[in-house]
């Protein structure tokens, strides 16, 4: 996928970050915090960009991602202050405390434009998936910012769970009438002790008015049949871990 940026290099101290941010913004995506429950609810455009973002994020480990979410058309659905969402890998030492200085610091950027290998994205994801020692994302919140660590192999998966949102979500039943999917989760760290799971569900949602939305396969020039009575396709498996508790089931 081609992926257009905007690329900051700002400095705190004797230190010059590397930072990138979508060049046009998600208007149609949202996020709240896992708190302990969080949701990322895209349309096909915003989760397509976003699997984009995962994916080059799995293997930049020296670029601080930033995706700027607040300031979109705010969602119908869920609850929350919505939040911005940065992805580093855990290598770079990126502490959110620094952040707000860090971002203040995002005026004057270069245009940049990569593409992402999608082959390469699944290797790395299918890797996350059969190894018995998986790194999920560490996650926190700060300055209205839900940061994800991790490392090249727990992005890529995460890059596969936005792409399979975008691809499957416009197929589910009643999302042209505006009703969001939940399609999965991503793979965060869980606290030690149980409790309850923290999660961020993945959710896909047309963004309104919803007369302009057609299911995959649907001529647009054509009245839409009534809706198929068969099922929907299931959320993406998560893999069951073998070496220890298994991650929350995806919920329907």
């Amino acid at each position: 996928m081609r992926l257009r940026l905007t690329e900051f290099r700002p400095r705190t101290g004797p230190h010059v970050h590397r930072v990138v941010q979508p060049r046009t913004p998600l208007r149609h995506t949202s996020l709240t915090a896992p708190d302990p429950i969080g949701l990322l609810l895209g349309d096909h455009d915003g989760l397509s960009r976003l699997a984009a973002l995962f994916s080059f994020a799995s293997r930049s480990p020296h670029t601080i991602v930033h995706v700027p979410l607040r300031d979109g058309v705010p969602p119908d659905e869920g609850h929350g202050e919505r939040i911005d969402l940065v992805l580093a890998h855990r290598t770079l030492g990126l502490r959110p405390s620094h952040w707000p200085g860090l971002r203040r610091g995002l005026r004057q950027g270069t245009p940049l434009t990569v593409r992402t290998d999608e082959a390469r994205t699944a290797r790395d994801a299918r890797a996350w998936q059969e190894s018995r020692d998986r790194d999920d994302l560490r996650h926190t919140t700060h300055a209205r910012t839900l940061f994800l660590f991790g490392g090249r192999e727990v992005f890529a998966e995460s890059a596969e769970d936005c792409a399979y949102a975008a691809g499957f979500g416009p197929r589910q039943k009643r999302v042209a009438e505006g009703h969001v999917a939940f399609m999965t989760g991503l793979p965060l760290v869980q606290p030690p002790g149980g409790g309850h799971p923290f999660e961020v569900l993945v959710c896909f949602k047309p963004y309104p008015p919803y007369a302009h939305f057609r299911r995959p396969s649907r001529p647009a020039s054509r009245p839409r049949p009534p809706a198929a009575s068969s099922s929907s396709p299931r959320a993406r498996p998560r893999p069951v871990r073998t070496d220890g508790p298994a991650p929350p089931a995806p919920r329907r």
